[in-house]
């Protein structure tokens, strides 16, 4: 498994995003707020958390739901993955929503979010006038499953 060293700067007091088990893709995020936060059904709010980092060009960060907030409480986020670009370098914030019918309070320092760092290719569009046709074809959402 390929490593790459990410400069980063923890204005919290947080630990910083930490991979829970050998194999996760994912670090867990926690929230740099003083106090705790409450969420009312299908309300949203953006949670800081003290991370400013420093990608390699031709990678970036992704931002996406703990699994387990979403299926235990209904948390989750608002765009998802977010997207943190190589040249970004102000607080990591994440948009928090609620999608509950109850209210949901968000601690100081509780994992909130999953940050996974991926390789991407930039795209050279070629513009032409025909492309390859498929079995597939333009069948849209739901095609593949109707047969």
């Amino acid at each position: 498994m390929e490593k790459i060293k990410v400069k980063i700067i923890n204005d919290s007091d947080n630990a910083l995003p930490a991979y829970e088990t050998h194999s996760a893709a994912g670090m867990d995020v926690r929230a740099f707020i003083k106090e705790p936060v409450t969420l009312g059904p299908l309300e949203r709010t953006l949670i800081p958390t003290g991370l400013r980092i420093q990608l390699p060009q031709g990678y970036e960060c992704q931002i996406r739901p703990r699994s387990g907030l979403a299926l235990k409480h209904g948390i989750s986020l608002v765009n998802t993955p977010g997207t943190v670009d190589a040249d970004y370098r102000g607080d990591i914030g994440i948009i928090v929503i609620n999608l509950s019918n109850e209210p949901y309070t968000i601690n100081p320092g509780e994992r909130i979010a999953q940050m996974v760092i991926k390789e991407y290719v930039k795209v050279e569009w070629e513009p032409v006038t025909r492309i390859d046709e498929t079995v597939r074809g333009d069948g849209a959402f739901g095609h593949t499953g109707t047969e």
